[in-house]
């Protein structure tokens, strides 16, 4: 049973690193990878000196430490939330609803995003029109683009993470809120004092893993809906790569890019490992 998963990591994961060390040689297509001259750490130097890398890094660091704090806070709010309705029915049906945007790829939800954010025909701007408000150019301007960026992930994902949390939730013996409630405790004391507590382990190991994702900004969700206006705010490491190495041809450049990323999250991989075991008792094995 083990077999195909280890063929398909095997192919798809270890066989392409080969390709690494392209980040160390002039790559010429017409030479092949292994006929291709060596250039060593000159391809790191060029990054290094590149007047943008900076901005870019920083973007890609914030946007993702911004999608975290979102990705935590949002499915805990909206479960506590769920778990006190009673409506069987009703919950069901709202769970189903809001989590079915995380089976849509962002090439659908960008064509979407694009249509009802559009400054001259889009709902949201129409909306903001009749209350009197000027339309905002929200994949166009760099003051708006990180925020709709957060908004439409956490609009996308947050309903399959609230799954993980309500499951959480369905732990937590029913003797404690009995008790509480015995002790005078309202339904707001009962979720500070009882539900919160209760959910601590898994908040705590979801956080702590979700720090290895703190160079991956979604290259998927940012290439459907970033364009040159923005790149100042909106360019990360993962799109970069992509206009170096595809549209430019700069293979040992955007190689070594994407090395340099690897690398750094490997640590940060490491790290929220090890914090998850320190601080949630979680092992891999």
């Amino acid at each position: 049973m083990i077999v195909p998963g280890f063929l398909l990591v095997l192919v798809f994961n270890y066989g392409p690193m080969v390709g690494i060390i392209i980040a160390f040689k002039k790559f010429l297509p017409s030479k092949g990878i292994f006929g291709s001259p060596w250039v060593g750490l000159d391809n790191f130097k060029y990054v290094w000196l590149m007047p943008d890398i900076s901005q870019i890094i920083f973007n890609t660091i914030i946007i993702a430490l911004l999608k975290m704090v979102a990705g935590v806070a949002v499915p805990i709010f909206i479960s506590l939330l769920l778990n006190e309705v009673r409506k069987v029915f009703f919950k069901r049906a709202v769970q189903t609803l809001i989590y079915l945007p995380h089976f849509l790829s962002w090439i659908i939800l960008g064509g979407i995003l694009v249509d009802i954010l559009s400054p001259s025909s889009g709902i949201v701007n129409q909306i903001l029109v009749f209350f009197g408000l000027d339309p905002i150019f929200f994949l166009g301007e760099n003051q708006w683009f990180r925020f709709t960026l957060i908004v439409s992930n956490e609009w996308k994902e947050f309903g399959f993470s609230t799954i993980v949390y309500l499951a959480a939730l369905t732990a937590i013996n029913p003797v404690l809120y009995e008790a509480a409630e015995m002790d005078g405790a309202n339904r707001w004391r009962q979720t500070w004092h009882v539900t919160l507590p209760g959910m601590i382990p898994i908040i705590v190991l979801l956080t702590t893993l979700s720090l290895g994702n703190v160079l991956n900004a979604g290259f998927d969700q940012i290439f459907n809906l970033y364009n040159p206006q923005v790149y100042e705010t909106g360019d990360i490491i993962d799109t970069f790569v992509y206009r170096l190495g595809l549209q430019q041809a700069q293979y040992g450049i955007a190689s070594a890019v994407g090395l340099f990323k690897s690398v750094v999250s490997l640590v940060f991989i490491s790290v929220s490992y090890y914090l998850a075991y320190r601080l949630a008792n979680y092992r891999i094995f």
